[in-house]
């Protein structure tokens, strides 16, 4: 019998439908490497969220390991490029969280407009400060958009409906294609973000977009920008980031990832200033998404331990 390992508390639909096709699932919290090496050799495939780290070195135990599959979508946390010279299929689930994480950035936009767990912090304690927390309107404002993939693009879509103008840089994006629903396309990052009231960034972590925000270009943002990051930790230097709050360059940020998960205490951004917004990774956080992303992905599993094709693979089999 094939054997799939489950990690990460993927939602339990992903043990049910590889049960259903025969297939033996094994559920496990987070393992540590040490204890996967030791453990993965004896599985066919392997179900993650973005916890369980699957390094080169892991790989190399993987002996029977044909399917990878991230219950989300990115797959920082995987050596994609070593999976596929031992032949082992990458997979995600691109559309599953969508929803999720373009409601929740702009959760966050409105938090950092409106200043709200600011405020929720001082009635905890007991305090009634209503003239401290003087927020901003978004009808009118200028949202900036990095990366205009399918949750940079529904996040326009909604911050549309509050009146705000969406201007959008991504190179991989065509003109056309941004500019028919009404926004503004940008080939040069640093040519979009003086326009920002706001700036988010929806781009995938690689060697590319790593301090695509740094300590040079975050203040060729706007006086007075907000910016918010619900992608990846690393997109936008923390270290920058902290430097252009404290100095009132940047008038506030909310962040949803962080270099180092999950040692927040390690972080620049931590206890750093009021007015930063940081909570756990929080993104495809909703019942909804855990389940789409855990069906796709056992599904996709399935389809290639009986010898398919996956639907989204992020990697390529010779």
């Amino acid at each position: 019998m094939m054997k799939v390992l489950v990690t990460d508390n993927v939602n339990a639909i992903a043990e049910e439908i590889l049960k259903k096709e025969g297939i033996e699932a094994v559920v496990m919290k987070t393992p540590q490497s040490e204890m996967l090496c030791e453990i993965i050799k004896d599985f066919d495939g392997i179900i993650v969220r973005n916890s369980t780290k699957l390094t080169k070195e892991v790989l190399d135990c993987a002996k029977n390991l044909k399917i990878i599959a991230r219950a989300g979508v990115g797959v920082d946390n995987i050596d994609v490029d070593y999976a596929a010279e031992k032949g082992i299929w990458v997979v995600n689930s691109p559309n599953g969280n969508t929803e999720a994480t373009a409601e929740h950035t702009i959760a966050m936009l409105l938090s950092l407009a409106r200043k709200i767990p600011q405020a929720y912090e001082t009635i905890k304690d007991g305090r009634f400060e209503r003239s401290k927390f003087l927020g901003t309107e978004l009808l009118g404002k200028t949202l900036g958009i990095a990366g205009f993939g399918k949750i940079g693009k529904r996040v326009a879509e909604i911050a549309k409906v509050f009146g705000m103008e969406i201007l959008v840089y991504d190179p991989f994006a065509e003109k056309d294609f941004v500019e028919g629903f009404g926004y503004k396309k940008y080939d040069d990052l640093d040519l979009l973000l003086p326009f920002c009231d706001f700036l988010t960034v929806h781009v995938p972590k690689n060697k590319e977009t790593v301090d695509l925000i740094n300590s040079e270009n975050i203040y060729k943002l706007k006086k007075g920008a907000r910016i918010i990051n619900c992608a990846r930790g690393g997109i936008i230097n923390e270290c920058a980031l902290v430097e252009a709050v404290k100095n009132s360059h940047i008038a506030g940020a909310a962040l949803d990832v962080f270099v180092d998960e999950p040692e927040i205490t390690k972080c620049p951004l931590y206890n750093a200033s009021e007015n930063l917004i940081l909570v756990p990774h929080l993104g495809a956080s909703t019942y909804e998404a855990q389940i789409k992303v855990a069906k796709d992905t056992a599904e996709q599993v399935c389809v290639v331990l009986k010898g398919g094709l996956p639907k989204t693979p992020v990697n390529k089999i010779n």
